[in-house]
C-alpha cells in the first residue's frame, strides 16, 4: 500500500539535458522524474511523508515553470507571473502488480508518471499536437515501411498511437502494454478508447495485454515496423540489452519492415565520461545500442535529440533510408529531424 496521504508535491519544470541536485528541507525526501530514460521535461519534486497508510500516493501538486530573463521590470513582471505556482489535479493515484501509477492533469497537458522512479511515460497536451521529445520521432517510422500494422511495445497512455493516428490515419496500429490497470486508465485520462474506433480513413488502435517476450507470443512476419519504448524503474528493460531479444523482434517484421527504438541516455558511463565525451562516443556506451549493432550488423542507423528535445539516442534497423525522400513525407518539424540520421558505421 502507498504510504502518502495529503502530501503537497512541489514540481519545478526545468529544460536541461541531465539531472541537477535539488535542495530541500530536512523534512523532505526529494527525487527525480525523467523522460523514458532523458532527463528532458525533469521535474524535481520535493515530497513531505505522513503516518497515512492509506492508498493514496499524492493529493495536491503544484507546478511552476522557471526561465531565466532579463532584468529591466517588464521582465521583473513577466518573472513574478512564471513563478506563480499552477495547480495540479491528480487524477489517479493507485498501485498496480507493475506500476505505481500517477496521472496528472494541468492547464496543458495530462501527464503519466510510472514506477518508483516517476518516469513520464505519456504526455497528452489539450492544445498542441507535438510533444518536442522522443514520441514525436517514432511517428516518422510509417513512411519508411512496408504498409501493415505496426506494434508499439510499451504503450502506456497511447502518445505514439495518438501521433500516428493523427498523421496516418490509416495506420492499423498494435500497442502492446503488460499492466491491464494502466490501460484501463488510459482509456479514462488520455482517451486511449477513442484510438480503439475506426478513424474516418479506416485506422484504429488495438491493445494486447500481456508479456509481449513471452514465449507464447508468436506473430512471426505479421508486422510493417515494431515501435519499442519499454522502461521500468527508469531504465530500459534488461531484455533489450540482450541480443536474443532483437532477433526474436526481427522476426516479427514481414520483408522490408523496420524497428524503431527508444535507448534513452548513454549508460555505463560517468558524469565525467559524458562531459568530455563526443557523442559518438557517449552513443557507444549506450548498452541497448551495443546488443543493436550485434544483432544487426551494418543494418542500424542512430541519432541524438538535442537537449532541448531529451538528448534521448534513437535506433532504426535496415539500411539507412533516403533522407531527402523521408523529409518530404513527413511534415514539420519531422521533415528536418529525420535529416539527423546516420548510419552506425559511420559513427
Amino acid at each position: 500500500m502507498a504510504l502518502w496521504m495529503n502530501t503537497a508535491v512541489l514540481f519545478k519544470h526545468h529544460n536541461y539535458g541531465g539531472p541537477f541536485p535539488w535542495a530541500v528541507s530536512s523534512s523532505y525526501s526529494s527525487g527525480v522524474v525523467c523522460v523514458n530514460g532523458s532527463w528532458r521535461n525533469t521535474f524535481s519534486f520535493a515530497m513531505k511523508s505522513s503516518t497515512s497508510s492509506q492508498a493514496s500516493l499524492w493529493s495536491s501538486v503544484s507546478f511552476s515553470d522557471k526561465r531565466p530573463v532579463k532584468a529591466n521590470s517588464e521582465n521583473h513582471e513577466q518573472r513574478q507571473e512564471e513563478d506563480e505556482e499552477e495547480d495540479y489535479q491528480v487524477l489517479t493515484s493507485i498501485r498496480s502488480n507493475y506500476n505505481d501509477i500517477m496521472i496528472l492533469d494541468t492547464a496543458k497537458a495530462k501527464i503519466l508518471l510510472l514506477d518508483s522512479s516517476y518516469n513520464v511515460h505519456s504526455i497528452l497536451y489539450k492544445h498542441q499536437k507535438w510533444t518536442n521529445s522522443y514520441w514525436d520521432e517514432f511517428a516518422s517510422l510509417p513512411p519508411i515501411v512496408p504498409q501493415g500494422p505496426i506494434a508499439i511495445l510499451g504503450l502506456g497512455g497511447g502518445t505514439v498511437a495518438h501521433l500516428m493516428l493523427d498523421l496516418w490515419p490509416k495506420l492499423q496500429l498494435e500497442g502492446w502494454e503488460i499492466d491491464q490497470i494502466l490501460i484501463d486508465k488510459a482509456r479514462e485520462h488520455f482517451a486511449l478508447s477513442d484510438l480503439e474506433k475506426h478513424t474516418n480513413a479506416g485506422g484504429m488502435l488495438t491493445v494486447h495485454v500481456g508479456d509481449a517476450f513471452s514465449p507464447s507470443i508468436n506473430v512471426t512476419g505479421r508486422y510493417a515496423g515494431v515501435v519499442v519504448d519499454l522502461f521500468s524503474n527508469g531504465e530500459v528493460l534488461p531484455q533489450l540489452q540482450e541480443v536474443p531479444t532483437w532477433l526474436n523482434l526481427n522476426n516479427w517484421l514481414m520483408p522490408g519492415g523496420r524497428i524503431m527504438v527508444n535507448c534513452g541516455g548513454t549508460s555505463g558511463a560517468s558524469e565525467v565520461d559524458l562531459k568530455t565525451s563526443s557523442d559518438n562516443v557517449s552513443w557507444m556506451q549506450n548498452s541497448t545500442i551495443n546488443a543493436l549493432s550485434t544483432a544487426f550488423p551494418e543494418q542500424i542507423s542512430w541519432k541524438k535529440l538535442g537537449k532541448e528535445n531529451g538528448a534521448n539516442y534513437l535506433a532504426l534497423t535496415g539500411p539507412i533510408p533516403d533522407l531527402e525522400s523521408w523529409s518530404t513525407m513527413v511534415p514539420e518539424p519531422l521533415s528536418n529531424s529525420v535529416r539527423e540520421w546516420k548510419p552506425y558505421e559511420e559513427s
